[in-house]
């Protein structure tokens, strides 16, 4: 089932909403089918569990999810393809791999973590500990609804300058349920805990929180996501800079992210 915080955030204060086209498609036609549900950061409303149950109706969108990824998945190398930028951040896996997904992701996010506790793993194990995949990690916390969303991002970005950005990038999303509601303040105490436990420099690191070292690095991961059409958390972009990239939105099973590495590893 594709999920994922939708809201266009051009500017880290803006409280914009958009669906993307293809969740929009997806909906109209479980709905033609007798399927109620929304997408893109929503859920399963007025469900009827006497009819069809949950895993189920999850399995059916899926399905449909992967017939109209099969017609979007170029068959050859396309004439203008979509080019995204990694720009100077965090990786995790081999720097090498021919394949890289990018993902704009915000650490307050639900369906981040959802995509990171339920899918992640198995991209882990079946492509990144293997060499063939990297992911890329790109900030985009949509603070209008997140309010803690921004101090992960650079408490993430101050892990990643002692070398420890992977750890601290786990260590938010497996936690995320004991600092996303805290009050800001808490949250970064928190932060600093998850610091401690990483044996990162404690005293490097929250002066770096404190001084918001990286604010414009988390800003300007927002600005150039929104240039590449990003709406929502999570987003990805798979590919390189060969053959361009595929896009995918929200929480994706492995099943989508399956189909599109394999058929751009063939090329």
């Amino acid at each position: 089932m594709v999920e994922g915080d939708f809201e266009n955030a051009p500017k880290i204060n803006e409280k914009i909403v958009k669906k993307s086209t293809i969740n929009v498609l997806i909906i109209t036609i479980i709905i033609i089918t007798g399927v109620a549900a929304f997408f893109a950061g929503s859920y399963v409303s007025n469900f009827n569990s006497d009819t069809i149950s949950q895993e189920e109706l999850e399995n059916a969108i899926a399905k449909l999810e992967l017939k109209i990824l099969e017609k979007q998945l170029p068959t050859n190398q396309p004439t203008l393809p979509l080019k995204i930028s990694s720009g100077n951040n965090p990786v995790i896996g081999n720097p090498d791999a021919p394949i890289t997904i990018i993902e704009f992701s915000d650490f307050q996010c639900p369906f981040c973590a959802k995509f990171h506790m339920q899918t992640l793993p198995t991209i882990m194990d079946e492509y990144i500990n293997k060499g063939t995949v990297k992911l890329v990690f790109r900030d985009f916390p949509i603070q209008s609804i997140h309010p803690n969303a921004v101090p992960a991002s650079i408490a993430a970005e101050c892990a990643n300058e002692q070398g420890e950005f992977e750890q601290m990038y786990h260590m938010l999303f497996e936690k995320q349920k004991e600092w996303s509601n805290l009050e800001t303040s808490y949250a970064i105490t928190a932060f600093n805990q998850y610091a401690s436990e990483l044996q990162l420099n404690e005293e490097k690191f929250d002066s770096c929180i404190k001084n918001v070292k990286y604010i414009e690095e988390v800003q300007k991961d927002l600005n150039e996501g929104r240039t590449y059409g990003v709406t929502g958390t999570p987003g990805f972009f798979i590919g390189n800079e060969k053959i361009g990239f595929v896009e995918l939105k929200g929480a994706q099973p492995f099943e989508s992210f399956k189909k599109v590495i394999n058929s751009q590893l063939e090329n």
